[in-house]
């Protein structure tokens, strides 16, 4: 599906200012999407709105449906009634620089947990019917994840597959049991997903009010870890133990000499034809239900994936295996119709993937900090650009555009100076122009490489599994410049709004 020529600002709402430790779904989110209007803005990307997982990672959720409870603006809570104003004074702990995910959980998490208990107690009529409303929507997921983390809990977060066998393989009387056990648990679970979508619905309203789209961006794995996958054991790679035999992952490529392992399990693709993909259509049903747009990463993986034994401790000992490929798509088109989707193409692209992608018309990635690395042949340089492409600076696996060029070679800095036509001095917003300036349908760039940040403000460092996806933004940080010269390019390359 060809997208209307647009520009956005790529930006996780953890990253958003805001007085408790970390960015939320409150007033500094909607404020955002005024200054993207401010800017010529109509496009917002985020990354993926659920749980966090292991290093703190939103790749590594907890559930492929549910929400992340730490984006939850408590400020609402408390308009509601079901905190304090003392409740919201921010501790010592809490950063405005970095998130600091060891503060920020159990501060939120607490008050999410009073906010519940009053809300059970005194909840208006009108709220506990729109919580049965909200629970009868979502109930094709919601009590598998919220009976699932309340197990976790239970089990100080083991693998499932370690917990007592009569809930690891999900026998009927042990699950009724425990939901009884643990029905105060599971209201809260339930009350903090509640919270979240109703939240997101109307942020999403108003961002699209002001008309600004979301990019949404769905992970193609799930953890081992999460409700799905003790949910639905059979559609994955497990063995008899319920433990993967095999995992995800990347071969050696630009990122790292040992490739990638993620550790996700595979999904047993056989299994998800046999029922119709009817897991995927649930899954991007409910995606859509919250973006506008919808990147999914790692979308090689539809055509072949790598496969890494479990008992590997890194990537390189993997295999490609062929993915579901047009029967997965060919199933959500009859399904949903035709769909916006971004397909993240980026790494080892074999003529099968590109031919997936066109296919279905979904346009591909172009990473112009990529772009620099060898001659005219370059893929990602702008000549070769195509219109039913995204093109960025970099992404959130990127370093930012500063600190990129920082380390650049002396090759790559020659060829950009000489392609750009630049001192590179200024080489984030030269990047931008590019970008801008790109026959790409759409350009989206990092928040970072607006303000030219270095490379301690980063997202993520692919491979590495701990110390990312702290950083944070202050409002002082933009000026009326930026807005300014984002809105100038928008206008002189044609993706101003309507």
């Amino acid at each position: 599906m060809r997208l209307p020529r647009a520009s956005g600002v790529l930006l996780h709402p953890t990253c958003l200012p805001g007085p408790h430790g970390s960015g939320d779904l409150g007033p500094h989110a909607h404020h955002f999407v005024d200054w993207l209007v401010s800017a010529g803005q109509t496009l917002w990307q985020v990354l993926p709105l659920t749980g966090i997982g292991p290093g703190n990672s939103p790749y590594m959720s907890n559930s492929a449906f549910a929400g992340n409870p730490l984006l939850i603006d408590l400020t609402e809570l408390q308009r509601e009634g079901w905190l304090d104003a003392a409740d919201l004074e921010p501790t010592a702990h809490l950063q405005h620089a970095r998130l600091d995910f060891a503060a920020v959980h159990p501060f939120r998490m607490e008050r999410l947990a009073k906010a519940a208990r009053r809300f059970a107690a005194a909840g208006s009529a009108a709220q506990r019917e729109d919580f049965g409303r909200f629970r009868h929507e979502q109930a094709d997921w919601l009590g598998d994840y919220a009976l699932f983390m309340s197990l976790a809990e239970r089990f100080e977060w083991k693998d499932w597959w370690l917990w007592d066998p009569p809930l690891a393989r999900r026998a009927a009387s042990a699950l009724d049991a425990a939901r009884r056990a643990h029905a105060e648990r599971i209201a809260f679970w339930e009350f903090c997903q509640w919270r979240f979508f109703r939240q997101w619905a109307a942020l999403k309203a108003y961002a699209n009010g002001k008309g600004v789209r979301i990019i949404g961006d769905a992970p193609i794995y799930i953890a081992a870890l999460s409700a799905e996958v003790w949910a639905r054991p059979e559609l994955f790679e497990l063995d008899a133990t319920l433990q993967p035999t095999v995992v995800a992952g990347v071969p050696p490529d630009y990122f790292s000499t040992t490739g990638q392992r993620w550790g996700n399990p595979l999904y047993r693709w056989a299994e998800h034809e046999r029922e119709g993909f009817a897991w995927w259509v649930q899954r991007v049903r409910r995606a859509f239900e919250l973006m506008d747009i919808l990147r999914i990463d790692h979308f090689r993986g539809f055509a072949g994936y790598w496969e890494v034994p479990a008992s590997e401790a890194t990537a390189v000992r993997g295999r490609w295996c062929p993915g579901p490929g047009e029967a997965l798509f060919d199933a959500l088109a009859r399904a949903l119709g035709e769909l916006p989707i971004i397909a993240e193409d980026l790494g080892v692209i074999t003529p099968d993937v590109v031919a997936l992608r066109r296919k279905y018309d979904f346009p591909g990635m172009c990473i112009l900090q990529f772009a620099f690395d060898a001659d005219a042949t370059n893929p990602y340089l702008p000549h070769h650009h195509e219109h039913e492409r995204v093109v960025y600076t970099g992404t959130h696996d990127n370093d930012t555009t500063a600190g990129w060029w920082d380390k650049a070679s002396e090759r790559e800095k020659h060829l950009a100076r000489a392609y750009l036509d630049t001192d590179g001095r200024e080489m984030p917003w030269t990047l931008i122009r590019s970008a801008m300036a790109s026959v790409a349908d759409t350009a989206v760039i990092p928040l970072q490489d607006v303000l030219t940040l270095p490379s301690d403000c980063r997202m993520n460092y692919p491979g590495e599994p701990n110390g990312w996806w702290s950083w944070r933004f202050e409002w002082g940080q933009l000026q009326p410049w930026h807005a300014q010269r984002l809105r100038e390019f928008v206008t002189l390359y044609g993706r101003a709004p309507a």
